[in-house]
């Protein structure tokens, strides 16, 4: 098979399995809270992690990260998993899922702006019109259908799930500044953000071992969120010959993510979701037509 072919397979499974997992978030947040939920995933999505590890040969490597690699995973995974997922998990918890996926989708633009301080990128007029057109999507998908809707719609969550953008943006740019393995680098990122969730849960709630009705859409989180599907998505990156061509089919996710929302979850998708997410992925679109900010996630 093709390099070039196998690298859309990979980046088509990622695609698939990261439209699911949506749907599996809001499953999730029925019997777990989002600290739970992200502590649970995290844990499943580490040893996923050394998993791959072991059965590439490569223990003795992941062993030998020196203090200065420790320390940048040590700030990377306080940024994702743990940051960046809690406030992603409480958008979720708050709004609908049809409302907190699309909204969560603008961080490239938010990776545009700050992109400008921190690698020394110009904010260009096509990145104002695309954060203006992406505005636009937002305020369609937190209508939920009409003009009457955004009263209805949780302000907080709203905020929530646009804000998880900026920590995300934010991981990119250090991640991708740090040239280490990328699986050691998400071993190590995903080891520090566990500690760091396990911290909070023991000073912040009587910590408790999740029930096992709570546990399978933690484990499919862990798997297909945040463990393997990274993987398939770094193999198609590393395989393809134009990044920013298989980059875009994240794309074909949010779309297909409504298709899950609305038959498992049941959720009427309003027409207002649709066309703001139109918006969004316009702008975003628009924004990377010249830029080609590759999207290596």
């Amino acid at each position: 098979m093709k390099q070039l072919s196998k690298a859309y397979i990979y980046a088509l499974l990622s695609v698939v399995l990261w439209s699911t997992v949506a749907t599996a978030f809001k499953i999730g947040l029925k019997t777990l809270s989002p600290l739970y939920l992200i502590l649970t995933a995290s844990a499943f999505s580490l040893i996923t992690f050394f998993v791959v590890i072991l059965f590439q040969g490569k223990v003795k490597e992941l062993f030998t990260v020196s203090w200065v690699g420790l320390g940048k995973s040590a700030l990377l995974g306080a940024l994702n998993p743990f940051g960046y997922y809690l406030i992603l998990f409480h958008a979720y918890s708050l709004l609908p899922a049809q409302v907190a996926q699309p909204l969560n989708m603008v961080w490239p633009i938010t990776l545009a702006l700050l992109s400008a301080p921190m690698l020394g990128q110009k904010i260009t007029t096509r990145n104002i019109v695309a954060i203006l057109v992406s505005f636009v999507g937002v305020m369609f998908i937190s209508s939920q259908g009409s003009l009457s809707g955004i009263k209805n719609t949780d302000l907080t969550g709203v905020l929530l799930a646009v804000g998880s953008s900026v920590i995300w943006a934010l991981f990119w740019i250090l991640s991708v500044l740090d040239k280490r393995d990328e699986i050691f680098k998400l071993f190590w990122n995903f080891a520090f953000g566990l500690i760091y969730l396990l911290v909070v849960a023991f000073i912040f709630t009587d910590f408790q071992i999740p029930e096992m009705k709570a546990l399978p859409a933690a484990i499919y989180i862990g798997l297909f969120e945040l463990g393997i599907t990274y993987i398939l998505w770094m193999k198609a990156m590393h395989l393809s010959e134009n990044n920013a061509k298989t980059g875009n089919l994240i794309f074909l996710s949010p779309f297909l993510s409504l298709i899950f929302i609305h038959f498992i979850l049941g959720e009427t998708i309003h027409f207002t979701t649709y066309i703001g997410l139109g918006f969004i992925i316009s702008g975003i679109w628009f924004q990377q037509k010249t830029e080609a900010l590759p999207l290596n996630l």
